[in-house]
């Protein structure tokens, strides 16, 4: 009785302290809300009349950066969820050139597509193995990419404010 009491206490001690469960999707919910936030605010620290600035002519544009992060968020949820995405493969970057206003829209779009996507999601859906870019991982490790390349491509526009004379937001951790 004690060895099979001390067993299923070093059993649970081990399933407690791995990485057997996924992520509550609440937590990751307010994590992409703040994200949202955070994006929302760099689109509009830079001016209306800068969105088509490049620092060099090899590189993306300001706005085709954040276009980018559109495409990436509704792509990398739809490949995610194995749900359609409300926009084709490229199509928010297509939409380069139109209006600040189109631009910011389209990227408020692509937060609420996953946003929503992840109040549907249960943990045990979070912890399910989906195939990603040819890839076999889980659905929290699939959003943890796309959380990292929405921040990658934010960030890069960092310099693209400060030369065009404006101020970034402040960092926004939490």
């Amino acid at each position: 009785m004690k060895k099979n009491f001390l067993l299923t206490l070093a059993f649970l001690a081990f399933v407690a302290s791995s990485k057997c469960f996924a992520v509550d999707p609440a937590f990751l919910v307010k994590e992409w809300e703040r994200a949202k936030a955070f994006t929302l605010e760099y689109l509009e620290a830079m001016p209306a009349d800068k969105y088509g600035y490049k620092p060099t002519p090899e590189i993306r544009s300001f706005e085709q950066q954040l276009l980018h992060l559109a495409d990436a968020n509704f792509g990398f949820t739809a490949g995610i969820t194995g749900t359609a995405s409300p926009v084709e493969r490229g199509g928010a970057e297509k939409s380069a050139g139109k209006s600040k206003e189109v631009t910011v829209k389209m990227v408020s779009d692509s937060y609420d597509f996953v946003i929503n996507a992840l109040k549907g999601m249960t943990a045990a859906q979070m912890a399910e193995t989906v195939s990603l870019f040819g890839m076999d991982m889980t659905r929290e490790v699939a959003f943890g990419k796309a959380f990292e390349h929405q921040t990658h491509h934010r960030g890069q526009t960092t310099p693209y404010i400060r030369l065009a004379g404006a101020t970034p937001p402040n960092e926004k951790l939490f």
